[in-house]
């Protein structure tokens, strides 16, 4: 259930790491989030989504309310506190007539938005969800998502809503309601009962959201979702239990049993990159550094970003190029790399089990000469035909730089990023591709 290629990105962003674009696993619009908790009987305020102007009136039109909210679908967090090209400011937008639907979604729609996770170069919005304004007495923030801490899946949650999860739990970490639940058991009556209790539910609303969160999880499980998020969870003034925000995200392993959700991604959302990876088979996910990391396997790759962290660098990508990978693959991983602007040293870090160090070596020599590669590559190498790999880089004239030591390598390579980013800012071409 956790995904191989999810695991990666849950482990980053515990590290601290700012991930710039859609997770490995499947991240979908808010409105196909709803869609999906929907049609498992949890309770949603009504909703529609429009892709122009005159659309998002007649959904306004549809919904039983005076008052709306419209909300700009991109697959990015922070949307409310961003701003688009248009000079709209907020992507979560409160409205109180159908003519100022059509303004808002008139100033989102095709316009790019820019939140802190994506970054100055945005993401253009295609979709707004309007969305019926509810009344809540009480926010709640809710959370099931898979954790390895807990071989399972783990309730997180707070009677905090509304607020960003991080910023609870930093400064008042006794709000924070930790339930792991068995995933053979499953959650039940009980569980769902704790957890409501020291959430602080209402009385009168105490079954409701026992119900809520036991659907809750029946989605999570039937689905294969990695995350099911909730902020907020509430209580209306009515004593209705809902959900007003979701964002889920699914396990990429079980695509075959969730076709009609993996139907509905969004390729114009998705980073070229990622897309480029999964069609050679590679595991990458672009970071914000300038320190190119090629690995084999995601423990090694994640301890090959922390030494390059320790020493004063910050990785540009996780890119793990698995077990069995071919040389055309090292070259296809080198492309998505150095295609990265940012991108100033490489670093290599290869144990060679099953992978072959001298089919590294070979495709590590090809992506470099095939790519005209003008930045430094330090290589790092151990285990199966190490020996005969080290031949083929010393044979090969190109200013790859080898290093036994992982330490050794990743001190080396933070020197050579340095070396590059003084040079560039200097407007000095620094050329690495000179033979030695």
């Amino acid at each position: 259930m956790f995904g191989l290629k999810a695991i990666p990105r849950l482990l980053l962003q515990r590290r601290g790491a700012r991930v710039v674009t859609a997770c490995r696993g499947l991240n979908v619009h808010e409105h196909v989030a709803m869609d999906v908790l929907r049609s498992g009987g949890v309770n949603v305020p009504q909703f529609g989504v429009a892709r122009t102007a005159q659309e998002a009136m007649e959904v306004a039109r549809k919904l039983s309310s005076s008052d709306y909210v419209v909300k700009a679908q991109v697959l990015a967090g922070g949307r409310g506190r961003g701003h688009f090209s248009s000079g709209l400011k907020g992507g979560v937008k409160l409205v109180y007539s159908i003519e100022e639907v059509h303004d808002i979604a008139r100033q989102m729609l095709g316009h790019t938005l820019v939140t802190a996770q994506t970054g100055e170069k945005g993401i253009k919005c295609s979709e707004v969800m309007i969305v019926e304004r509810v009344f809540p007495r009480r926010e709640y923030y809710f959370t099931l998502m898979m954790e390895r801490a807990f071989n399972g899946p783990v309730i997180i949650a707070s009677s905090q809503g509304g607020m960003a999860i991080e910023d609870v739990a930093r400064d008042s970490p006794e709000l924070i309601v930790t339930q792991p639940i068995d995933i053979v058991k499953g959650i039940d009556h009980d569980i769902a009962s704790s957890v409501v209790k020291k959430l602080g539910f209402h009385p009168s609303s105490h079954e409701q959201a026992v119900d809520l969160i036991v659907k809750l999880y029946e989605v999570f499980i039937s689905k294969d979702a990695l995350m099911i998020e909730i902020n907020p969870m509430i209580e209306d003034t009515t004593g209705q239990v809902l959900c007003l925000d979701a964002k889920c995200r699914f396990d990429d392993n079980a695509e075959f049993r969730q076709k009609d959700i993996f139907a509905r991604k969004d390729m114009t959302q998705v980073d070229e990159r990622e897309l480029t990876a999964s069609k050679y088979n590679l595991n990458y996910i672009p970071l914000d550094g300038d320190i190119g990391c090629l690995v084999n396997g995601a423990g090694l790759a994640m301890a090959t970003m922390d030494i390059i962290k320790l020493h004063g660098g910050n990785p540009a990508n996780f890119l793990d190029v698995g077990g069995g990978a071919t040389a055309q693959q090292v070259t296809e991983a080198f492309r998505l790399i150095s295609a990265d602007s940012k991108v100033q040293a490489i670093l290599v870090n290869i144990f060679g089990g099953i992978m072959r160090c001298d089919v590294i070596a070979e495709g590590v020599i090809a992506a470099a000469k095939t790519l005209a590669l003008k930045i430094p590559i330090v290589i790092r190498l151990q285990g199966t035909q190490v020996d005969d790999a080290k031949t083929l880089i010393a044979a090969s004239g190109l200013r790859i730089l080898a290093c036994d030591n992982l330490e050794e390598a990743a001190k080396m390579v933070v020197k050579m990023s340095a070396i590059v980013g003084l040079a560039r800012s200097a407007s000095v071409d620094v050329n690495f591709e000179l033979p030695i």
